[in-house]
């Protein structure tokens, strides 16, 4: 039956019986499952991986629907990792999949990539793709980069075979007021789709040493004018030494005690002191989850209408991952100079599970 079932891949001249023993054997971790990992966990399941690791703490949200095709109206509110691995499990019941009920950081990086041949960072975010290189370069994991903005996509492979590394693109993380905000910037269903499967591609040519993956080159896609480009990486030796984890991966906040991590907000949360804290996504987003001592205020209205905030009191400020809650930080302190103001690092991403306890 096996045999069978990849037998329209195994007749490939130049991929065949032994390639598909190598994907048989392999071990892929899938960082995010999201628009760009659903693609990936659905093809390399399909196609015959035969471990693949999944990580992810997020449920499902009516508004990740349009792009994130694994999952149907019916699975709202529940956990991606436990729908996706159930519905996988339909797709190829050969496979062996592990889910991993949480986000990666600098204490479970190490441990858990350790365990696979190959990453695939389908992540959104800027201190979790730096984390993830960090961690391959020490253990010397190859892993496959996939990123989107707005009507484009970006795809590389890192850390192959003394190829450069992420950090040979891009140096260093920007500062917090640099990255766009992407949950109101919006991206089209269909684009992360498209990246998503050429990162599966990648991951089959660099399992089965077909082809030329991506290392070196970044593949940038331009989906309005249906457009692909390739632009050289210097791979720089300095980048391929790091040998231990950075003390935090969190990005650079332009002021000083403008912020508080996630859990001290928390602790601050379980004691009786009164907080003024303000939720400044969007409507839907707020609908969706929102902690319960929060007020509404969405970062548009901010700009127009902040005058129902007590700016005698010290406010904190609350998103999604932390990125709007320092842009609405930063509007204030022009508007309100004296004003005591703190963004959440993190955003509520660290909190569901929280929440559910309290």
């Amino acid at each position: 039956m096996e045999s069978e079932r990849y037998i329209r891949q195994t007749i490939l001249k130049d991929f065949g019986l032994k390639s598909q023993k190598k994907l048989t054997k392999a071990r892929v971790l899938v960082i995010g499952v999201g628009g760009l990992g659903i693609p990936v966990l659905q093809y390399l399941n399909a196609m015959g991986v035969g471990t693949i690791g999944l990580i992810d703490n997020d449920v499902v949200s009516l508004n990740n629907l349009h792009r994130q095709v694994l999952f149907s109206e019916k699975d709202i509110n529940k956990t991606k990792i436990s729908v996706a691995i159930k519905k996988l499990k339909k797709q190829n019941s050969t496979s062996k999949l592990i889910g991993y009920k949480l986000y990666l950081s600098k204490k479970n990086a190490l441990s858990i990539i350790e365990k696979y041949d190959l990453i695939v960072d389908a992540s959104d975010n800027f201190p979790t793709r730096y984390l993830v290189n960090d961690a391959c370069v020490i253990l010397g994991k190859p892993f496959v980069y996939g990123a989107l903005h707005s009507f484009e996509g970006y795809v590389s492979v890192f850390n192959h075979k003394d190829g450069p590394t992420y950090r040979c693109l891009f140096p260093n993380p920007p500062k917090s007021e640099e990255i766009p905000n992407c949950n109101e910037q919006g991206v089209l269903g269909v684009i992360p789709g498209i990246i998503g499967n050429i990162q599966a591609l990648e991951v089959v040519k660099v399992i089965a040493g077909i082809g030329s993956p991506l290392s070196g080159e970044l593949l940038i896609f331009n989906g309005l004018e249906q457009e692909y480009h390739k632009f050289k990486i210097n791979s720089l030796s300095k980048n391929k030494k790091i040998e231990e984890l950075k003390d935090t991966y969190e990005l650079e906040c332009s002021f000083d005690n403008s912020s508080i991590s996630s859990d001290a907000f928390k602790e601050l949360l379980n004691s009786s002191t009164e907080i003024q804290l303000v939720d400044v996504r969007t409507t839907e987003e707020y609908n969706d989850y929102h902690l319960k001592q929060a007020t509404h205020l969405p970062l548009k209205s901010i700009y127009l209408n902040h005058n129902s905030l007590d700016f005698e009191k010290t406010i904190y400020f609350i998103c999604q991952s932390g990125v709007r809650s320092l842009e609405a930080l930063r509007f204030l302190k022009k508007e309100q100079p004296e004003a005591t103001l703190i963004s959440i690092n993190g955003g509520l991403n660290e909190f569901r599970n929280y929440d559910a306890k309290h």
